[in-house]
Order: C-alpha cells, then sequence, then structure tokens
C-alpha cells in the first residue's frame, strides 16, 4: 500500500480497495506516446503557485502525461473539492477513500491562481464527492462566481461528476454559468462494470442531455479513453448516443496503465486510428473533436474552445443560407 506525502496538508493512503486485484504488467509505450519530463521554469513556478495557494491539480493527481507541455504554459487544470475521491475506478489514479471536508476558501484561492496565471481560458474539475448532499454543485457554482468575479474576461470550462442520485445539482452548476460543460463518459457501455464501476453510462448520457435541455445555447463535451478492449463499433455508438444528447465536442485518447493495480491497456492505439475516428465524429455531426494518443479533456482546452465557438457560428450561417 502506497502512501502520498507530497501535499503537505494532508497524508492520503492511495487505492487501497485496489490492492486486491492482481498485478497487470505495464506494457512498454510506443514510439509515439512518449513525452519529455518535465524541466521547464515555467513548470516549477505553477507548481510551487498550487502548494503556495494549497489548490490541487488533476494534472498531478491524474498523472497526465502532458504536464509539462502544459505548465511550461501556465495551463493547469485546477481540481476542487480536495483530492480524495469517493469513487474507486479502474483507470484512474487520483486518490481513493474518506475526503476531508470541503475547504471554503478554496473558491477565492482558485480566482487567485486564474489571476496569477494569467489564463484567458480555465478547466475546473473535481474529484466525485459521493459524501456531499449536492455532490459538490454549490461548490463549483462558488468557484465559477469568485472566477467571474476576479477575471471576467476568463472563459470557464468545467468536468464535472455524474451527481448521481443529487436531485438538483446539475440545476445548480448550470445556473452558474459556465462557458462549456464537460462530463466525460471515459469509456463504451459493456466495459462500465469493471472500469467505471460507481458510475452508470446512461445516468452520464442524460447528465449531458440536460444540460442542453436547461440551456439550448450552453457548449456541451464529453471524452472517451480507447485502448481498454472496446470494438469501434461501440465506439461508434456512443458517439451517435452522444449526439442525440446533441453535446458539441468530443475527445478521444488513449488509456494509459498508471500503476500496475489498475486496468490493463488492451492495446495501444494507432496515430491512424486516431485520425478516423475523428473524421467519424465529425461526419456524425459534432461540431470538434480531439483524436490522438495523448488528447486529454483539457489538452489545449482555451484553444479548442475558440474554434468551437468559430464552428458553430459557421454551422448556423450555414443553416441559415439553407433555410
Amino acid at each position: 500500500m502506497s502512501i502520498d506525502t507530497s501535499d503537505s496538508t494532508e497524508t492520503r493512503v492511495r487505492h487501497p480497495e485496489k490492492q486486491h486485484r492482481p498485478d497487470q504488467p505495464i506494457q512498454r509505450k510506443p514510439d509515439w506516446i512518449r513525452v519529455k519530463a518535465p524541466t521547464s521554469a515555467e513548470y516549477d513556478n505553477t507548481r510551487k503557485l498550487m502548494r503556495d495557494l494549497k489548490l490541487h491539480t488533476v494534472c498531478e493527481e491524474a498523472s497526465c502525461p502532458n504536464i509539462g507541455e502544459c505548465w511550461a504554459k501556465k495551463h493547469a487544470t485546477i481540481m476542487i473539492l480536495g483530492a480524495i475521491c469517493t469513487r474507486a475506478c479502474a483507470f484512474c489514479n487520483v486518490a481513493t477513500g474518506k475526503p476531508l471536508a470541503v475547504d471554503p476558501h478554496e473558491p477565492q484561492h482558485t480566482a487567485e491562481a486564474v489571476a496569477r496565471l494569467g489564463l484567458n481560458h480555465v478547466v475546473i474539475t473535481s474529484v466525485d464527492r459521493d459524501d456531499l448532499a449536492d455532490g459538490g454543485a454549490a461548490h463549483f457554482a462558488a468557484v465559477i462566481g469568485a472566477i467571474r468575479a476576479a477575471t471576467p474576461t476568463t472563459t470557464i470550462e468545467i468536468l464535472t461528476p455524474d451527481f448521481l442520485r443529487k436531485p438538483g445539482a446539475l440545476e445548480v452548476v448550470v445556473a452558474a454559468r459556465p462557458d462549456v460543460f464537460n462530463h466525460n463518459l471515459e469509456t463504451v457501455p459493456r466495459l462500465y462494470p469493471s472500469i467505471r464501476p460507481g458510475a452508470r453510462y446512461y445516468q452520464s448520457l442524460r447528465l449531458l442531455d440536460r444540460v442542453k435541455q436547461i440551456d439550448p445555447l450552453s457548449f456541451t463535451k464529453s471524452g472517451l479513453m480507447v485502448g481498454l478492449g472496446e470494438l469501434r463499433e461501440e465506439i461508434g455508438q456512443v458517439m451517435d448516443d452522444l449526439r442525440i444528447a446533441e453535446v458539441d465536442f468530443l475527445t478521444l485518447g488513449q488509456y494509459l496503465q498508471p500503476t500496475v493495480k489498475h486496468a490493463a491497456i488492451d492495446r495501444f492505439v494507432t496515430p491512424a486510428e486516431f485520425d478516423s475516428y475523428r473524421e467519424l465524429a465529425l461526419a456524425k455531426g459534432f461540431l470538434l473533436c480531439s483524436s490522438s494518443p495523448l488528447t486529454r479533456s483539457s489538452h489545449h482546452a482555451g484553444d479548442d474552445f475558440a474554434r468551437l465557438r468559430e464552428n458553430r457560428l459557421k454551422a448556423n450561417r450555414l443553416s441559415l443560407a439553407k433555410g
């Protein structure tokens, strides 16, 4: 059982519930997945800022392969509601267990970090907080409000939990008017029992559909991992489900196994296959699809949001011309 003591404010046990799983050897990565270790001064400065403000990032907690590139540009994805998740997904490297109390200063600290980093676009995500009556919805709204007050021109993208069995929670978050509402389906329905056992595929799909019902002009986004044993036909069906829910933006990236106690990689999907998935997604009507081995939900999120808005304007103009 490994202990993570990187944050001086807490000591947490990583994945105690996964210790009973048999070890899954970690495969050697192909050349197209290799990334350089972070070495820049900007990386060190970004990390220091997060520590000074007692903030967590999904970049660190989930062992994102793009952390060196993003932090060199001062692009950090802040993870609110603590660093301990109440779920135990087989793919995720975020610590699981009994969370600490929610930090009431986190909204202000997050807003300060956004201002000091000079972010034009920020992605805010969180752990699952099944222990909270609203799943953390009010805290999401408070963070959005604090950022709006501190840096009014910053666009805000949120990546939320599924708010399973939390009636009214979604409405609270949508009312805070984030610029992009993201919730990842992660994988195909067949693999949920083994990969995402605490979640329900149709709950996640319904969440995204409900966002559009509440605010038809909102931008919605979802992401999938590949390389877990899914079939191409299953990915195509998930794309269709997302389009029925009017999701605008889809991301697809290679699953990378964090430790031997996590789900094994079934295969490494080639860059050419990722290109074909992008073409399929666009053909099915998504306004934008980012699909590559190292694609992650928040990777290049600011640039993607600019393209997303531009593509909607083009689609609207085309629809008016045809009408």
